[in-house]
């Protein structure tokens, strides 16, 4: 699969738990649809805590492969980004509309 995901294959791939595939390091590891992901495995994301994070996100048999790679942050990083196109989801972002701004509370 490439590094970038129609809307209709993102959902083709959330549909049957398809995993897309990133680059790290020069290696392709397989990443679950961020739809797939549990809060855990973002607040894992957020503390920097990779490892648990990849054993939630990534395919059990890449897991191992992602710790042993030992890649640097910048290297993560990039990763995630190119793993969140891949599954076509922006990783972090909510679709949901924004809250306004403006109180609608009677003075």
């Amino acid at each position: 699969m490439s590094e970038t995901t129609t809307p209709a294959e993102a959902q083709e791939n959330e549909a049957a738990e398809e995993y897309a595939t990133a680059e790290l390091c020069g290696t392709e590891l397989r990443v679950k649809s961020a739809l797939h992901w549990r809060p855990s495995h973002m607040r894992a994301l957020r503390q920097s805590d990779f490892d648990t994070w990849s054993a939630g996100v990534l395919h059990e048999d890449d897991v191992q492969t992602f710790i042993d790679l030992d890649a640097t942050f910048a290297e993560i990083f990039e990763f995630v980004g190119k793993a969140s196109e891949a599954v076509g989801e922006p990783v972090g972002k909510s679709t949901a509309p924004a809250r306004s701004s403006r109180s609608t509370r009677k003075r």
